[in-house]
């Protein structure tokens, strides 16, 4: 069929798109392995690349292997789809999706058994400025955040990714509460899915009392009836909010001014009043009333808060220390990443819309290296005014030239010294005050003379 060329080889990620090679890593700047702020960002980022590209036919290839699913299974699949592609009747485009199942193939090949939560791979010709016909196949292996619930392959114009973006959605368990002097429902939601998990009834007389009891005997006999009746929801909740499903944050709901007197009275556990999101009002208690929390709560944009609130307390921790005096809290480019680079920092903090690069230029003669951080706006005219001086050790002109995104580097830096990094929002009014500051900050484990 006159196949282009062998493939003697498996591209990673290289080159000037992007790189995952430290994104996936378990290690990654966190000591319990679990999906953190720079995985995200890393992994957001990749997702919006992938779905920006286009084929020049359906030549770009998708896998999701779920975690059960046998390694040589999908192998052997992915050998008959090859076969089945010798049918297309483009030569372009058949020798494309050909080179790429090939390479998915023999990537696939370095596995014994599949990872713990599947694997997800994305490889196929990415067209470039050469023109039609100069596509490089390209791989993109994904070690997902979460459990692959699905078993797909797909030969399209595009690359599937919207799995991926689902499971990027907070997977944090989220309590719900509703609830006033009738009947209390205490629900989970987690992701998009949600669920009542507890109900409990009052026993509470109304607000009329009954002929033959005096107002004052008959309100005591109902307040000590709602002490018991919040005793009760108290206990129930911590029961199922935090013994059962040790849930991260709490919203409480519900009509008139119950919940709040609840709250007020601190009979809600300190770990759970700690975490409040947000007090809601609605107009149903109970079961119905968890359901209206939940819609209010998305359509205001509450949950969506629930990372931010999180930042917000980094954000005051980092803002407390710069007008501190104490000489812990720092900003700047330079100066955050000389702390970095030294082993002082402690927190490095970056907002995912920096826009920073790090350039290198490594002589080819001498093996002289040069670098710069610039603004991706200035990308070009920088690579243009190096490429175009002598090397300052041998003078020669011919450079190798690495491009590295900002918070890459930095996770690089974070690792070897054991610092954390945080990726916040640049939408928030948290990653608004960073902007002002250079975009990114680092909280010092001592004051640097």
């Amino acid at each position: 069929m006159g196949r282009p060329k062998q493939l003697d080889s498996l591209i990673l990620c290289v080159g000037e798109f992007f790189s995952l090679q430290y994104a996936m890593s378990k290690d990654n700047n966190s000591s319990d392995g679990k999906w953190n702020s720079v995985k995200r960002y890393k992994l957001t980022k990749m997702i919006n690349e992938l779905s920006s590209i286009s084929g020049h036919g359906t030549e770009l290839v998708t896998v999701y292997v779920p975690p059960k699913r046998p390694i040589f299974d999908v192998i052997s699949q992915l050998r008959n789809e090859a076969g089945t592609a010798s049918n297309i009747k483009s030569d372009l485009t058949r020798n494309h999706v050909q080179d790429a199942l090939s390479t998915t193939i023999e990537y696939l090949k370095r596995y014994k058994s599949t990872p713990e939560n599947g694997i997800v791979i994305f490889c196929g010709a990415i067209p470039n400025d050469k023109g039609i016909g100069k596509e490089k196949i390209e791989i993109y292996p994904v070690d997902p955040p979460k459990p692959i619930q699905i078993s797909l392959y797909r030969c399209d114009d595009h690359f599937w990714t919207d799995h991926l973006k689902d499971m990027m959605k907070d997977d944090k368990v989220i309590g719900i509460l509703s609830i006033d002097t009738q009947e209390t429902g205490i629900g989970i939601l987690t992701g998009d899915r949600w669920e009542v998990v507890d109900r409990i009834t009052s026993g509470v007389a109304g607000k009329h009392r009954q002929g033959g009891q005096s107002a004052r005997r008959f309100e005591r006999l109902r307040e000590n009836e709602l002490n018991e009746y919040y005793h009760r929801v108290a206990d129930h909740v911590k029961q199922t909010l935090i013994d059962q499903y040790n849930v991260k944050g709490m919203i409480v709901g519900g009509p008139g001014p119950t919940k709040e007197n609840f709250l007020k009275e601190e009979y809600l556990d300190y770990r759970l009043q700690k975490g409040m999101i947000a007090t809601l009002d609605t107009s149903y208690s109970g079961e119905e009333g968890v359901r209206e929390i939940i819609e209010k709560a998305q359509k205001e944009g509450t949950l969506a808060e629930y990372r931010v609130m999180e930042e917000k307390q980094l954000m005051k921790k980092f803002m407390s220390e710069v007008h501190s005096g104490r000489g812990l809290g720092i900003y700047g480019t330079k100066e955050v990443i000389d702390a970095a680079r030294n082993g002082v920092a402690d927190t490095l903090i970056v907002t995912d819309d920096v826009t920073y690069v790090k350039l290198e230029f490594k002589c080819k003669s001498c093996k002289t290296m040069q670098e710069k951080i610039v603004d991706r706006s200035e990308l070009i005219a920088t690579k243009q005014e190096y490429l175009s001086k002598q090397c300052p050790s041998c003078g020669a002109t011919d450079y190798e030239v690495i491009e590295k995104d900002i918070v890459e580097y930095l996770e690089e830096l974070a690792a070897m010294s054991g610092s954390k990094l945080e990726v916040i929002s640049g939408k928030t009014e948290e990653g608004a005050q960073l902007a002002s500051l250079g975009r990114m900050g680092a909280i010092l484990r001592y004051r640097v003379m």
